[in-house]
């Protein structure tokens, strides 16, 4: 994954559309466009490998819409350009989150040395219990 080429592609190519938002902002918010909808062409991703990119479309397919583009709204803020770089940064954790690829984890054995240590550590505690008992004649 090369993340700066990715990050470029999404700012290269992701498009911004505005709309009246709810919550706090007073009056202000029945007058001023603040709410951010993102749409980002999920072709035009650039920075990934072909299995992280199919990785993230199946990961992503609630986010992709039929014209195979990323959707998100954000209305998070009052200002508008604040939401725009929320939007262009969700995008991006989004894809990154989706790409990675988890290695698969190696099983390995127990060395000889830790296999000696736990059965010496059963000894004693066997040995440490039997000192304990009490002889019955």
């Amino acid at each position: 994954m090369n993340r700066v080429e990715l990050h470029e592609s999404i700012e290269r190519n992701i498009k911004f559309s505005f709309a009246r938002s709810g919550g706090k902002g007073g009056q202000n918010v029945n007058k001023v466009n603040t709410k951010v909808h993102a749409v980002m062409p999920f072709s035009r991703i650039k920075g990934l490998s072909q299995e992280e990119l199919s990785a993230a479309r199946r990961k992503l397919d609630a986010v992709i819409n039929s014209e195979d583009e990323i959707c998100i709204n954000v209305d998070d803020e009052r200002y508008q350009d604040v939401n725009r770089k929320i939007a262009a940064e969700r995008i991006e954790s989004r894809i990154i989150q989706a790409a990675h690829i988890a290695t698969v984890r190696k099983k390995t054995k127990p060395t000889k040395a830790s296999k000696e240590k736990r059965l010496n550590q059963k000894k004693l505690r066997s040995e440490l219990k039997n000192s304990r008992r009490r002889i019955i004649f």
